[in-house]
């Protein structure tokens, strides 16, 4: 298989889940100002959405979406516990939490970092982010991970997105808790190769 990634984007969560699933992999870098893989060719030729992730799977498919690709990844490696069984509920609420990261928080930070993004506009997205951070934090109070004692890749995706706020100039001590998960998550041994992999700080 193949990853293609760019460096502390959302394709560092299917990254963290392939390091986590102990599974063979390559990762390729793309150039997203050219849309561009390290050989030259256009990444649209790979996924014509643009944008990463994608994974390029040993019979030529290509899957995109963070949430299809860190199920699919957790599937392939059900002993990891990356994804509970289709059919128990634990399941639902993995693709409820992925849902919601993927809608209310991914897209959430997208006007703070956007260039030229108008200041009212940026000030509403950033009110209705903290309030959905505030809602992950209290749903993390009571356990250490999303789906409760166990890491999930719900959690590579959480990480991920959290570990962004530097970028967005949000202070995550406002949510202890969330500064605690995210330096607890990205202390695990596949998330700092995964880090690594992508060339970024430990």
């Amino acid at each position: 298989m193949k990853l293609y990634f760019s460096p502390a984007a959302c394709s560092l969560a299917p990254h963290i889940c392939l390091h986590e699933a102990g599974l063979a992999h390559t990762a390729e870098k793309v150039d997203m100002r050219k849309r561009e893989v390290s050989d030259g060719r256009s990444y649209r030729s790979v996924n014509p959405k643009g944008y990463v992730p994608a994974l390029e799977l040993d019979d030529g498919q290509v899957l995109t979406e963070v949430a299809a690709i860190v199920q699919y990844i957790a599937d392939l490696a059900p002993g990891s516990g990356l994804a509970p069984p289709p059919g128990d509920m634990a399941r639902y609420r993995m693709q409820e939490w992925l849902s919601f990261i993927g809608t209310e928080l991914h897209k959430g930070f997208g006007p703070l970092v956007r260039p030229g993004a108008p200041e009212e506009f940026r000030a509403s997205a950033r009110n209705k982010l903290e309030g959905r951070l505030q809602l992950v934090a209290a749903e993390l109070d009571s356990r250490d991970f999303l789906l409760g004692d166990r890491f999930s890749a719900a959690d590579s995706y959480l990480y991920t997105v959290l570990s962004w706020a530097p970028f967005a100039k949000l202070d995550l001590s406002t949510w202890p808790r969330l500064e605690r998960y995210v330096s607890e998550i990205g202390a695990r041994p596949a998330v700092q190769a995964a880090r690594k992999a992508e060339g970024l700080p430990a």
